[in-house]
């Protein structure tokens, strides 16, 4: 017994033991826990941090050379010279960049080339010799690293210390973190010119990227790198060689040419260019090269804010129609060798050139600019308006912008555009405004030249298209002449009368087709009046009738008064809204007729009123007053939809230039007065008004010509049209503020 009491103590102790252990075990763990949480460590890049910078984000191998070519602009160099060495015994591709720039230091090497993502540059904003500094981000040199497997970095100071060192590119991923690399540095006093020589090799048996295409396509990222000035010259204090040696296997071994700029910017067609402020004025300057000696327009340009800082926009247009091309071969245009162009090379030259940059400090942003990349959507635009837009094969631009800082506009990381956000969609419209400038002006000039379809109305055109009294005329003289009998003759031009009466029936029902369908254009021009204002019942039933269809179900069961009470409010408020929906579609619905009724005799005072009645609610949330006077006694023969038409359109575009330019006073005047051969109506507005040029034209009645931004260039014209069937003229007439039309009676 007392053995066993002994033992159990035992036991008891050594559990007490294990407990003991166990605590300080828990205990230890707790601390170390503890002790993690109160420490500090370092955040250390991987060895291939370098890669992934360099090879991984650098868009491609033209952006690489590019950002090399900015670090030699950045080091006060005069040029910068691109080489491609083959040399062929050795496999081997060997590509060189050099400058003459002011070099590095063994000091600036260690402290600022080898320290990845320095702000160094973006610090100092300008270099020793003042020219503001392209590198912001510390990590275009290593786009060395998509260039060959090495590199070697040569750079004499102004002391003439010559720094060296030498990196293998794939050696650097076999280290864990980025402080384990040693990068061993020479230094020594050379008698060299100062500058920095940038060396990378790869093997020549390997090169599948650098064909003669992608050559070419260096060749021309180099030559639209820097753009011309204001006054058309080019900076001569930066120059670009690219160097052939022994790389290509012909008897082009050694080649060395100068990039200069494609020859054909100085023979545009049309031009419009100036500064705008960030506040969105300036004055802009048109030039038309097609007329000799033509005058420059200066024309006031008033955005409002940029939202992207201020510009400088240069914007260059090329026709390329066949007369076209052969002016531009007789103004001189020569080819990069001075020899004159032939068609078929001008074509090429503005394929080759074509885009409009986007430039910021001197340099462009890739690939903003390249032919195939329209980011203007210019070609988007001209598929819905062919005679006025411009597409983007006929036109080389230019487009300054500031700073980061100032325009809000950020380059990515990998040299592939710009970030897409509100600055960057502000700079898209504000220059699709400068060149819609410029479209409206070649659009006037080229429809008074006869080079646009023939301003000829629809209505016009109808009505000669089945006029056989020419015919009959011809036939009968030629009957006379073959000494036909009379009655035979009247006979003939009988049968022809005959099949005239025929022929206009169906010119008739064409009339009346187009009727229909520009009534039906125009009902879409007010697609979002419908949805504004439908919005509001929509929502209502959407909400309320779920519940109504509980407190009727509720009502079905306990027949209570407040469920009735509810009831009886919700089905109120559903006709309420029905009843909106009503008078929306009742105000719509003389535009919505899907076939042309015969004339009828109507109230011009009730047609008037059901158009203004279309835009009470926009009206209402804008802040714009319609003003409408007209005796209730006149009466028109005709078709009352047209009248709709009519007005319609011209409100639309009232309401939509008094928002679009803030105007401060928001007022529409439309005023009928009794005249002995029917009515004149005056419409007023306060919006910005009409060009003397474009009223003197009448280009705004032409179809397709359209001074919004968005615009069809419809409306106007269906507006002129539909007076025309009704025995009425619309025009438009010179006013100081606003615009002015008159429709009236044909005399």
């Amino acid at each position: 017994m007392e053995s066993q009491k002994k033992r159990n103590i035992t036991e008891i102790e050594k559990r007490l033991e294990e407990i003991r252990t166990e605590k300080e075990e828990l205990l230890q763990a707790a601390s170390e826990i503890e002790g993690a949480y109160l420490s500090s460590y370092e955040i250390r890049p991987s060895g291939r941090h370098i890669l992934t910078i360099g090879e991984d984000l650098i868009q491609d191998q033209y952006a690489a050379i590019v950002e090399l070519v900015k670090n030699c602009y950045d080091a006060d160099s005069p040029d910068a010279v691109i080489v491609f060495r083959g040399i062929p015994e050795k496999d081997c591709l060997e590509i060189r960049v050099e400058d003459h720039g002011h070099g590095m230091s063994t000091k600036d090497v260690i402290n600022k080339w080898l320290v990845p993502s320095t702000s160094y540059k973006l610090d100092a904003r300008k270099s020793p010799l003042g020219r503001t500094m392209q590198g912001r981000k510390g990590i275009g040199r290593y786009a060395a690293s998509i260039l060959g497997d090495d590199l070697k970095l040569q750079t004499v100071d102004v002391f003439g210390i010559e720094t060296i060192l030498y990196l293998q590119w794939d050696q650097l991923a076999q280290y864990r973190y980025l402080d384990q690399i040693q990068v061993p540095i020479e230094k020594k006093q050379t008698d060299k010119e100062h500058g920095t020589i940038l060396t990378m090799h790869s093997r020549l048996s390997e090169n599948n990227y650098w064909t003669e295409r992608a050559l070419r396509k260096l060749r021309f990222e180099l030559k639209k790198l820097i753009p011309p000035k204001a006054d058309g010259t080019f900076d001569t204090s930066f120059e670009i060689t690219l160097v052939f040696d022994n790389f290509f296997s012909n008897e082009n071994d050694n080649v060395s040419e100068t990039i200069k700029p494609y020859p054909i910017l100085d023979f545009y067609d049309y031009r419009i260019s100036g500064d705008i402020s960030a506040d969105g004025s300036g004055i802009l300057k048109y030039e038309n090269q097609k007329i000799k000696n033509g005058a420059v327009e200066h024309i006031a340009f008033a955005y409002g804010v940029t939202g992207c800082g201020a510009l400088t926009i240069d914007i260059r247009v090329y026709d390329r129609d066949k007369d076209a091309i052969d002016q531009l071969i007789s103004r001189g245009l020569q080819d990069e060798s001075g020899n004159y162009v032939t068609k078929q090379q001008a074509r090429q030259l503005l394929n080759d050139v074509n885009g409009i940059g986007v430039y910021r400090n001197g340099f462009r942003i890739r690939p903003l600019g390249d032919a195939d990349f329209d980011w203007l959507k210019l070609n988007e635009q001209r598929v819905q308006n062919p005679s006025m837009k411009i597409s983007s094969n006929q036109v080389v631009g230019y487009v300054h912008i500031e700073s980061e800082e100032v325009s809000g506009l950020e380059e990515k990381s990998a040299r592939d555009g710009l970030k897409n956000n509100a600055a960057y969609e502000a700079l898209k419209k504000i220059t699709c405004a400068v060149i819609m400038e410029l479209e409206q002006r070649r659009f006037v000039f080229r429809r008074k030249l006869g080079l646009t379809n023939p301003a000829k109305k629809l209505e016009q055109q109808l009505e000669g298209l089945y006029d056989y009294t020419p015919l009959k005329k011809s036939v009968s003289i030629t009957l006379e002449k073959a000494g036909m009998p009379v009655p035979v003759i009247e006979e003939i031009t009988n049968i022809i009368s005959k099949e005239e009466h025929k022929k206009n029936e169906t010119i008739e029902e064409i009339r009346r087709a187009v009727a229909v369908y520009q009534g039906q254009a125009t009902l879409g021009k007010i697609i979002n009046i419908i949805l504004h204002e439908g919005r509001r019942p929509l929502n209502y039933f959407k909400n309320q009738i779920p519940n109504l269809r509980f407190y009727g179900e509720r009502f079905t069961q306990k027949k209570d008064e407040n469920s009735y009470s509810e009831i009886v409010r919700l089905t109120n408020g559903i006709s309420d809204n029905a009843g909106i929906f009503v008078d929306l579609f009742g105000r719509l619905d003389p535009l919505s007729a899907k076939r042309r009724e015969t004339k009828a005799r109507f109230s011009l005072h009730d047609a008037l009123c059901g158009a203004v009645a279309v835009f009470d609610k926009e009206c209402k949330d804008k802040g714009i007053r319609i003003d409408l006077d007209c005796p209730n006694d006149i009466k028109l023969i005709g078709w009352k939809q047209d009248i709709y038409t009519i007005m319609v359109n011209l409100l639309d575009n009232s309401l939509f230039w008094i928002v679009e330019k803030a105007c401060d006073e928001r007022r529409i005047n439309i005023v009928v007065n009794k005249t002995d051969v029917g009515f004149i109506l005056d419409y007023t507005d306060s919006g910005p008004g009409i060009s003397d040029e474009l009223l003197e034209s009448g280009v705004i009645f032409e179809p397709e010509f359209t001074t919004k931004p968005q615009g069809t260039g419809l409306g106007l014209s269906i507006a002129g049209e539909a007076a025309t069937r009704n025995g009425l003229t619309l025009t438009a007439v010179q006013r100081d503020n606003g615009v002015h039309f008159i429709l009236s009676t044909d005399e």
